[in-house]
């Protein structure tokens, strides 16, 4: 008795636990993406809250539920007690990329929130068609793209967007901040034991909450308000109006592309690791689901990818089975409805869930640099360059919009400058690919192959899919702007291919002294 009672037990706080870890994974996501629009670009809360919040929670919860019943039907098909169900949530990343680089620049161009909505509905759009067809084909874009390339660009995003930026967060609410962060890293990082044995994370969400309303109400925070404390119910409803934006939207396709193709290879790797950890699901469900989850989303206002997430064998070690994904996709899905879960987002601060980012952050950096072979790791570190680029013009483009500074109003070199961070920064995610997939070739001497991807930037440089010379990134005709650089540039890229196709296959041999 005492031993039944004591699996029962384990398997409740292993439930519980997973739970709560998913739970939290995606209102933090959630938390931060709101922020970004709200703080850095100063786009009204009331439609993140009341529309996007509850579309995305839409994919969220058709995603969980089916991910649910496949592991149900596992437990069926093979008898065993002890299937875990792949974890599914709001894909990091993508969220944090598409806040900095489509609906920010989107809102600060136009100034209209509801066209800026749809623009994000949009391009959800276009990442969940690019989902369902790379999901037939996944394996082969594994297969002839260096790993280097693929991890390059999602490792930039991790140090840089979800790590760099989340510790300014941080350092603005310093005590707060600095608690979270011990929580955090104490529970993720070192995996030691909190007093009690209570989860590190839901101690850090209580305490540092609590601590930022104690010094917020005490006068020592300057940007503090006293929030809302209204829950207003929020029915997602089905709208196909957002299509119509399609033709203004495609120029974001540069990033709707490897945002798709990235989360399907993760998916991929995903399944692997959980048919490793015992679980043995077909690849092809778990990449429909995730894809046909997102394009879910995006008919009910939702602007934000779902995906399998990393880490199935931790849940299982939880003990976890597929009742935290069923309670993860019914709550979220309720909670969204009834105001709830936007009340969550709105009372816990930034500088809690900060720490969360840059655990995450991190372990991207650690898979691209792990799973690439030691020899392409330069390869891997080329292929973030273009995501520091992105980063500086955000910060730099709030400092300027403070201010009331454009970019022409600079003096000449400052002028130049901005114009090279533009075009670095335009299109990153294809840029590190591309950077990192012909590094990596180079290093394997397959000079052909690091020549055919100069190429192939010097043609997308033409068009402005990479370093458009447009402040919004958008693409265009190259005889059709006043500009030379596009021309410039695909030369520069067609000489370097030149470079390579001229070399020998047989690597030089340094002599010893």
């Amino acid at each position: 008795m005492k031993t039944e009672n004591a699996v029962s037990q384990h398997s409740f706080w292993g439930e519980t636990t997973a739970f709560l870890a998913l739970f939290l994974d995606n209102v933090g996501t959630l938390i931060f993406f709101s922020a970004i629009l709200v703080f850095t670009f100063n786009y009204p809360a009331d439609i993140i809250l009341t529309r996007m919040i509850p579309g995305t929670a839409v994919g969220i919860c058709v995603g969980d539920l089916v991910y649910t019943w496949l592991a149900v039907r596992l437990r069926r098909k093979t008898g065993r007690s002890d299937v875990t169900a792949m974890p599914l949530g709001i894909d990091t990343p993508s969220t944090i990329g598409i806040a900095y680089a489509v609906m920010g620049p989107a809102y600060i161009a136009t100034h209209d929130a509801q066209l800026t909505w749809h623009i994000g509905m949009a391009t959800l759009f276009m990442i969940g068609a690019v989902k369902i067809v790379t999901s037939f084909f996944g394996g082969w874009v594994q297969r002839i793209i260096p790993t280097a390339g693929l991890l390059g660009p999602l490792a930039g995003i991790g140090l840089m967007l979800l790590g760099f930026l989340p510790m300014i967060e941080l350092f603005n609410e310093a005590v707060v901040g600095m608690v979270a962060l011990g929580l955090i890293f104490t529970a993720l990082m070192s995996r030691m034991q909190l007093p009690g044995r209570l989860p590190g994370v839901l101690a850090a969400v209580i305490l540092g909450t609590g601590i930022h309303f104690a010094l917020g109400f005490g006068g020592y925070l300057p940007e503090f308000t006293v929030p809302a404390l209204e829950m207003k119910f929020s029915l997602p409803a089905f709208s196909i109006d957002f299509l119509q934006t399609l033709p203004r939207s495609i120029q974001y396709l540069t990033i709707a592309i490897p945002f798709g193709i990235l989360t399907i290879i993760g998916g991929i790797n995903n399944t692997e690791s959980a048919r490793l950890a015992g679980d043995n699901y077909r690849t092809r469900d778990i990449l429909l689901t995730e894809a046909f989850s997102s394009l879910i989303a995006a008919f009910f206002g939702g602007v934000a990818q779902t995906t399998p997430y990393i880490g199935h064998p931790a849940y299982k070690k939880m003990g976890a089975t597929w009742w935290y994904t069923l309670l993860t996709g019914i709550l979220i899905g309720v909670c969204s409805m009834i105001g709830l879960l936007s009340l969550f987002v709105s009372l816990i601060p930034r500088a809690v869930i900060a720490p969360i980012f840059i655990f995450i952050g991190f372990e991207i950096m650690r898979q691209a640099y792990n799973n690439s072979p030691p020899a392409h790791s330069p390869a891997v570190s080329f292929s973030i360059l273009p995501v520091v680029a992105s980063m500086v013009l955000i910060i730099l483009g709030q400092f300027l919009g403070a201010t009331g500074v454009t970019p022409d109003k600079l003096p000449v070199r400052l002028q130049i400058m901005h114009q090279t961070l533009t075009m670095l920064s335009n299109g990153f995610i294809i840029t590190g690919l591309l950077w990192g997939s012909m590094l990596a070739f180079l290093i394997d001497h397959k000079a052909k192959l690091a020549a055919l991807c100069a190429a192939v930037c010097a043609v997308l440089t033409l068009f402005g899919v990479i370093h458009s010379v447009m402040p919004t990134g958008a693409l265009y005709l190259p005889w059709r702007i006043a500009s030379r650089a596009p021309y410039i540039l695909a030369a520069a890229y067609m000489g370097l291919s030149c470079i390579f196709l001229s070399l020998t296959t047989t690597p030089i041999r340094l002599e010893k002294s």
